[in-house]
């Protein structure tokens, strides 16, 4: 029976046929294909909304509602779209330069058409200035953001533009290059807030800084500014230096005073006590000397030149020797063994030319 399944299989080999591949079941087909679509809804139904985001969601098209940040689910099969708004960002949008990159020192591009059209603008006294900015900005409503305007980006732009040369053409080109500057930065970030409310763009101005303003003059300035700086730094710190200078020559001086009137007083001082008592005086400053240089020689035995008898002088801080018994069972010669008892005999080194008596026992030193 084997051998006839065997052989009805539509591949031959070398006399031998393959079995036959079977039809898988039905129900593994069908769960194969839910398990896919499953996974499918899945992937399309969870999005993830960053710490610095809005989810904005969308039912075919129409604005739904807002989530926050976070894991969250929406009706799968393009039902249900996902836009994410960065509200926490802070954006911003460059006018008259373009940064190439930014840092330390930073980058700016060459100027182009586009960014002399948008810098050169006229004043209120008929004068051209040339007039960079840069207006920072942050999306507070993300409805109003995405379905108030077709191009938010572009109206932003072109309302920016309006603002500054509103408030430009209101001033002189002397009030736009010196004293101005900050007046009319703030009253063009008042204008264009105001135009973005109107529009319900969506959109804060949070700061609109005023960059550069007739390149040469602005230059002029940076330079006269780091020499005034240079001069702040350096004059005040070689005032200080000299300063310093004096005060230490001056306490030097005093100190020397010091010290010589004061050994001058000591001086006669110890003469005065020495006029009254020759020797007191010059056995107390031969004592005073010698405590002073004694502990300066080192370890050193000072003994009377009228003493008869020494004493064995033992160093608590030596060398140790070892003590050992001393019997008949020892190697070493017998005149090594001092006895310092009739009982327990004391080994003590090789007695010298110098050797004494005392009550009977016998000392040897080294």
């Amino acid at each position: 029976m084997a051998r006839e399944v065997w052989s009805q299989g539509p591949f031959e080999r070398g006399g031998f046929r393959l079995p036959p591949i079977g039809r898988p079941p039905a129900a593994t087909v069908r769960g194969i294909v839910f398990g896919l679509l499953g996974l499918f809804l899945l992937l399309t139904s969870v999005y993830q909304v960053q710490p610095a985001e809005v989810g904005v969601v969308q039912r075919f098209g129409r604005f739904v509602y807002a989530t926050d940040p976070g894991l969250h689910f929406k009706i799968p099969l393009g039902i249900e779209t996902v836009t994410k708004v960065p509200v926490q960002e802070q954006q911003s949008m460059e006018f008259g330069l373009r940064t190439v990159r930014a840092g330390i020192r930073t980058e700016f591009a060459p100027p182009s058409r586009e960014t002399l059209d948008e810098s050169v603008m006229l004043t209120g006294d008929l004068n051209v200035a040339v007039v960079k900015w840069i207006v920072q900005y942050r999306i507070k409503d993300p409805k109003d953001y995405l379905f108030n305007v077709r191009d938010v980006r572009d109206t932003f732009r072109l309302m920016s533009e309006a603002a500054v040369r509103q408030v430009v053409g209101d001033h002189s080109v002397d009030e736009v290059i010196t004293i101005g500057r900050e007046e009319i930065a703030r009253q063009s970030k008042e204008e264009l807030q105001r135009l973005c409310d109107l529009y319900g763009v969506g959109i804060e101005v949070q700061q609109l800084v005023l960059q550069d303003v007739n390149q040469a003059i602005q230059e002029r300035e940076r330079a006269i500014n780091e020499a005034w700086a240079e001069y702040n730094q350096a004059v005040p710190k070689a005032r200080g230096e000299a300063e310093q200078a004096v005060r230490a020559a001056e306490g030097y001086a005093l100190e020397r005073e010091n010290n010589a009137l004061g050994d001058a007083k000591r001086f006669e001082a110890v003469y005065e006590e020495y006029r009254k008592a020759p020797a007191v005086t010059r056995k107390r400053l031969y004592l005073e000397t010698m405590r002073e240089l004694i502990p300066k020689l080192g370890r050193k035995v000072i003994l009377d030149e009228k003493a008869r008898g020494v004493l064995p002088l033992l160093s608590l801080e030596g060398e140790r020797k070892e003590v050992k018994p001393c019997g008949p069972s020892t190697w070493w010669p017998r005149w090594w063994c001092w006895p310092s008892s009739p009982s327990r005999p004391t080994r003590f080194s090789k007695p010298s030319r110098r050797s004494w008596s005392s009550s009977g026992a016998r000392w040897a030193a080294s």
